[in-house]
């Protein structure tokens, strides 16, 4: 995402009146994007940020982090929601602004960190 999206003109590729590709940015940044938005459901990919935070209410936030993010851990080991191991590749909205902590760890070998 770094080669393609950048700050000047030519930083924003294709058509982006609607937005689309803005949004798609910014959710493949903090680390998941919404498959179904019927379903209001969204698919975890890898966070291009360490932290992130989100204000999800007046006294609540959802933190994103990417435990060891690197050029050379750049494969995800597990995921983690609020301490406790993750196993889908999916999370619901109604997660997300409940608040909480979701942890990417992150390492230099892939592994099928679903089957853990």
């Amino acid at each position: 995402m770094q080669k393609t999206y950048f700050n000047n003109p030519e930083g924003l590729p294709g058509n982006d009146d609607g937005g689309e590709m803005s949004a798609w940015y910014v959710f493949s940044s903090l680390g998941f994007y919404p498959v179904n938005p019927a379903e209001a459901r969204y698919v975890l990919e890898i966070p291009t940020f360490e932290e992130s935070v989100i204000q999800v209410s007046e006294n609540k936030t959802f933190t994103i982090k990417a435990v060891g993010l690197s050029p050379k851990n750049c494969y995800l080991q597990s995921v983690k929601l609020n301490g406790e191991v993750w196993k889908s590749i999916f999370i619901d909205h109604k997660t997300i602004v409940a608040g909480g902590l979701l942890e990417f760890e992150m390492g230099e070998k892939p592994v099928n960190c679903h089957q853990k």
